[in-house]
């Protein structure tokens, strides 16, 4: 596996497929750092050569912005957009999606897992619901009422017994 900008990238893969392996190289961006480095695009990561890696080096040092500094450049720019409470920043603060799409039904990546507010329909529902209820542990609102010990002169109930 060759290491460019210290970030392994898979061998056995075409170089324009294998340079995609760093955050913020896309696979345009990539035949066209191939194509400034003069490399066959046909040629597998592992056959480059330490001449060819240090061309992709500099061609990717000089022109572009990867991996560290663009995760810090994009989580600055959303808390720039919350900072200021634009549309935006409203979404990404909710957890919403922040490029018009519907969340009526979708948008289950953003939201997360569905969470059933109201009304429980259907009866396997509505009992599973009970048991769970019933289930739980009451909480201790009140202290529970201790019986007095019987004073030892007081006569004892007696039960009638059939003849």
């Amino acid at each position: 596996m060759p290491k460019i900008l210290g970030i392994d990238i898979p061998g056995k893969k075409r170089v324009e497929y294998s340079l995609r392996s760093i955050y913020g190289i896309g696979l345009a961006r990539a035949q066209n750092i191939v194509r400034k480095a003069s490399i066959d695009p046909a040629k597998r990561a592992d056959d480059l050569t330490g001449e060819e890696l240090t061309k992709i080096t500099n061609i990717i040092q000089d022109g572009y912005v990867l991996e560290g500094d663009l995760r810090r450049e994009v989580a600055q720019n959303i808390r720039r957009l919350i900072s200021i409470s634009s549309y935006r920043g409203l979404r990404h603060r909710k957890g919403l999606p922040v490029r018009g799409q519907r969340t009526h039904t979708n948008a289950r990546t953003r939201k997360g897992v569905r969470k059933t507010v109201g009304v429980v329909r259907g009866k396997e529902a509505r009992a599973a619901v009970k048991t769970e209820i019933a289930g739980a542990p009451k909480a201790a609102s009140a202290p529970k009422a201790t019986v007095a010990p019987k004073a030892a002169g007081a006569p004892k109930p007696t039960t009638a017994s059939k003849a």
